[in-house]
């Protein structure tokens, strides 16, 4: 993933930013967000920020941002390392201050204002990010101080970064003539609209929705959690005595696996594949169209066959045919797993006397029928197991024995809702690592999905280093009446990997925050990650912390032996809806020409050309892809496979010598985790394992081998 590196984080790969000629006459002097903030750890007073902090936050931030850039620029010395290089990566930390809060907080807890403010403020920080990134007498001081680089004796992170913020310029049209960087602003301005609206579409979408039940004999098969949570939702929208299920993951998802009534499951399963594609106001078809068409007019501009091509140039994977090469070589075994798993439910159906073909919205049910029946695996019967704080401990004692690390919760740190929890972390010698914000419940003002975010970045000022302050924000099974939050393995080892991300954020130990932590290509980012969902579901691991929220007992040996015998159960459709999702992300980025049809049969035609089966549709339809329409995905989405073969193959190096083995976990932290974006991902991961990674610990895992 490239990234401006003179650029704050967020105003890159955020397609939220907003506008900053503000009518309000809040005083800059008042605004809690442009002063040094007088809390423990240096938070944000988010207790103190009001929605009319924002806009003159952003007007001060840009002012002080431009005046930076101009002091570089007017310097008369010599362009250097540090008067240029280091001056621009030190530029504009107030701007990164004030859009880390408000971006975080425009998608963990947002509203019609902040969304309104986003959706204003777009063009206005596209066009001052490219007013940077096209300053010829900018980029001519970084090229003369980049033309004598084998002259200056830079260590490795100092030669990183001189060659990342080059290439960031370049990449971002530094070269490009007078005529055509205007043509870039115009793209670039239109895209920061549209990646705002695409994202704003979806939760208006997936907020509108709601399933009423108003017969209790409509509920049979659901689990009796879902059903009190379906009751307090309906009790909290003035509809008491009825049950209300939604879009959102943890009551959608569960209703469509287990209610026997099959004409609810087909309306609540059309509700959530349709979002964003029902022709109404919020309709996503025509913004996704243009910004895939954008995309691809503004990478031929910079001299590539497709936005896939500009994208992969930065990542491990360096092309659109090696992806390919990647995710055709899984579908093949993947979709025949799938085709089995099929005839599998067709028989189900048959002996219950049913007289259809499996759709989309049969799928989890009767393959949850199946599990049952095969493992004799009830997730009602694990999830006790899986309370939140259980997963919790779990992840944070996981850590403890790898790499000797303390998490003490704290209750004096402002936060900006609350269920909002805090955690001061320390490193084994008892010194301040950072701090680990989590926010792990559904609700209207929060996006889908799951996420790790920083509101500070890690690095290095006056010889010190700046201590991170990471977030991990999810969407799990609220607690219902007196019983604590019961998760799905699923919700588990979702915890697990969000923590690694966080992990990647708070180990970091670099002197430049543009470098840091998860500042890598997209596709090693996932690596630390994905190796923590192997602890999750281990079962030496499982035994310390899945333990019955009641009893309080460990988890039996019997339970551990059924999960691990379903462990590669439904990997057909879990690997097939996935990788279908993967080649559509690539069929709409990988192309040399301009989309002309409709966004439907551009989708169908993708995935009739690899053969996808009706009964299983991608993870992530175009019109709610917000992955990749909004989130900084584009021609990326295949990542977490990629990286799921290194994931695969690190874990391995722990098995072969023992689960919190000292020597490898010290190697992992020190050649991965510390170095974030500071070495070549290949080199990083050859000097942790001593060679590359074998695919066949993937394969095996997901039992396509």
């Amino acid at each position: 993933m490239n990234k401006r590196r003179f650029l704050p984080f967020c105003l890159v790969v955020a397609a939220v930013v907003v506008g900053c000629q503000s009518q309000n006459k809040t005083q800059t002097t008042d605004n809690p967000l442009l002063m040094a903030y007088e809390t423990p750890f240096q938070v944000p007073p988010f207790d103190k920020i009001k929605l009319t902090h924002y806009r003159p936050a952003f007007d001060e931030a840009l002012k002080q941002h431009n005046l930076e850039i101009d002091s570089i620029v007017a310097n008369s010395e010599e362009p250097s390392f540090s008067n240029t290089i280091v001056a621009l990566e030190n530029a504009g930390s107030l701007l990164s201050n004030v859009s880390s809060v408000f971006f975080n907080i425009n998608s963990a807890n947002t509203s019609d204002s902040i969304q309104a403010i986003a959706k204003d403020l777009a063009p206005i920080l596209s066009a001052h990010s490219d007013e940077i990134s096209l300053n010829k007498q900018l980029f001519d001081k970084v090229k003369a101080v980049y033309a004598k680089k084998a002259e200056l004796s830079l260590d490795a992170e100092d030669a990183k970064l001189l060659e990342e913020t080059y290439k960031g310029f370049v990449r971002s049209g530094a070269n490009l003539s007078d005529a055509d960087k205007e043509k870039l602003k115009k793209i670039n301005s239109e895209l920061s609209v549209l990646t705002t609206q695409f994202g704003q579409n979806l939760l208006a979408e997936t907020n509108a929705y709601e399933l009423v039940v108003d017969k209790e004999a409509d509920l049979a098969g659901l689990p009796d959690g879902l059903k009190k949570a379906a009751a307090d939702e309906a009790k909290a929208k003035g509809k008491e005595g009825k049950w209300v299920f939604t879009l959102q993951n943890p009551s959608v998802m569960p209703f469509l696996q287990y209610a026997d009534n099959r004409e609810l499951r087909k309306q609540i399963w059309n509700a959530y594949q349709m979002r964003g594609n029902n022709g109404n106001d919020f309709d996503n078809k025509e913004p996704l169209k243009k910004i895939a068409n954008l995309r691809l007019e503004k990478a031929k501009l910079l001299g590539y066959t497709s936005h896939a091509a500009y994208v992969l140039e930065e990542s491990m994977a360096a092309n659109p045919t090696n992806v390919y090469a990647l995710l055709n070589k899984i579908w093949t075994p993947a979709l025949a797993k799938a085709k089995t798993e099929a005839a599998d439910i067709q028989k189900e159906i048959a002996a219950e006397k049913g007289d259809f073909t499996v759709a989309p919205y049969d799928w989890r049910y009767y393959q949850e029928k199946i599990r049952k029946a095969k493992y004799a695996l009830n997730e009602e019967e694990i999830k006790p197991y899986f309370s939140l704080a259980a997963v919790r401990e779990g992840a944070f004692a996981t850590a403890t024995k790898l790499y000797g690390l303390t998490f003490i919760a704290l209750n004096n740190v402002p936060t900006y809702h609350e269920e909002v929890e805090v955690y001061e972390v320390k490193d084994k010698d008892g010194s301040h690592l950072g701090l680990l914000y989590a926010d792990f419940f559904p609700r209207a003002s929060k996006r889908g999905g799951a996420w790790m975010t920083s509101y500070r970045s890690q690095g290095t000022k006056d010889g010190k280093r700046v201590a991170p302050v990471i977030s991990i924000v999810c969407n799990f099974t609220k607690p219902v009446g007196d019983q604590p939050a019961l998760l799905t393995f699923d919700e588990a080892t979702t915890l697990f990997h969000e923590f690694g991300h966080a992990l990647h954020g708070l180990l970091s130990n670099v002197r430049y925050k543009s470098l840091a932590g998860t500042s890598v290509p997209r596709d090693f980012v996932e690596l630390p990650s994905q190796i923590m969902e192997n602890w999750a579901g281990d079962s030496e691991v499982l035994k310390t912390y899945a333990r019955h929220f009641q009893t309080k007992e460990a988890i039996p040996d019997s339970l551990i032996a059924k999960l691990e015998k379903a462990g590669t159960f439904g990997q057909g459709f879990a690997t097939v809806e996935y990788v279908s999702a993967s080649l559509l992300d690539l069929d709409y980025h990988a192309r040399t020409t301009p989309i002309t049809e409709d966004v439907n049969t551009f989708e169908a035609a993708s995935l009739k050309k690899i053969g996808l089966i009706d009964a299983i549709i991608p993870r992530y339809r175009s019109t709610y892809f917000q992955h990749i329409f909004s989130g900084g995905y584009s021609a990326g989405y295949y990542s977490y496979i990629w990286a799921e073969v290194l994931d695969s193959d690190a874990f391995a190096a722990f098995k072969e010598k023992s689960l919190y083995d000292e020597g490898t976990a010290t190697s992992f932290r020190k050649n991965i985790l510390e170095r974030g974006g500071t070495g070549n991902p290949a080199e990083m991961y050859r000097k942790f394992r001593g060679a590359d990674p074998n695919p066949v610990h993937l394969m095996k895992k997901r039992g396509l081998n």
